[in-house]
């Protein structure tokens, strides 16, 4: 089984999960105005746990591929039913909300709640995820402007498409990046320097994930402007000497492979 969780979950209509919200962000609040705002997240989340009941803390969840698996662990899962992501940040930020939905995809439910226990009075924001890992296993697939002909476009297109088969479409776009750099070899064969041009000559050695000598790959979830990944694209191919990127934009319902040159 590609994703494995040591605990079964129950999906709560909306209502239900309202109310454990509300328990939850009144228990915090105290804590918060107890302790204030200078400790780590891990301190709120386990007072919240000694406080409240049913509060299971840092719990795994793997997701297996072939010879590759990712292990992350859940802050809080409150009565089986909803999630609740800590942060002790500036401020909450987008790649927190992806996260959380990396959650909810991995733990198949709906509702969750990130708390950012930093700021003088607690903010927090609901996520919401309606979307199954098992109803996004197949999203539609655009090649148009993908060019098999370039060096580790096979390798680059089988292998995504056998990961987004296997777990779907929805996940973090770094665990998708993860797993083909473990199956080219790992980050020492992967992760390497690339040199940046400027005006003058030498100006950087830059790390990129390359995929094949002079090729690199990335993979995206954006859900507009896909037009401006290629301008900027194009800009860094011509300070470097890569001779192209292929490039995956991933979405729920449609997986878009390019290369760009």
């Amino acid at each position: 089984m590609p994703i494995h969780r040591i605990t079964e979950t129950i999906r709560p209509t909306q209502s239900e999960f309202g109310q454990i919200a509300y328990d939850v962000m009144n228990c915090v609040y105290e804590i918060h105005n107890e302790f204030g705002r200078f400790f780590d997240e891990v301190v709120y989340k386990r007072e919240l746990a000694d406080r409240l009941p049913g509060m299971e803390l840092e719990l795994p969840v793997s997701v297996s591929h072939g010879t590759f698996s990712k292990l992350y662990k859940l802050d809080v899962l409150a009565h089986k039913r909803g999630i609740f992501e800590f942060k002790a940040a500036e401020s909450i930020a987008s790649r927190h909300r992806g996260q959380t939905i990396n959650y909810l995809l991995l733990f198949d439910l709906p509702h969750g709640k990130i708390i950012n226990v930093r700021p003088d009075r607690v903010s927090d924001e609901f996520v919401n995820c309606h979307q199954r890992l098992d109803e996004l296993r197949n999203p539609s697939v655009n090649t148009e402007g993908f060019d098999s002909a370039v060096a580790g476009a096979s390798f680059f297109h089988d292998h995504l498409i056998s990961l987004i088969q296997d777990w779907g479409s929805g996940l973090g776009t770094g665990l998708y990046e993860e797993a083909l750099t473990h199956f080219l070899g790992g980050e020492e064969q992967v992760l390497l320097p690339v040199p940046v041009m400027g005006a003058k000559g030498h100006l950087h050695d830059q790390k990129m994930r390359l995929v094949a000598p002079d090729v690199a790959f990335k993979i995206t979830a954006f859900l507009g402007r896909l037009e401006s990944f290629v301008e900027h694209a194009r800009r860094l191919l011509k300070h470097t000497s890569l001779k192209a990127i292929h490039w995956a934009n991933i979405t729920h319902r449609q997986v878009v492979v390019t290369t760009v040159r």
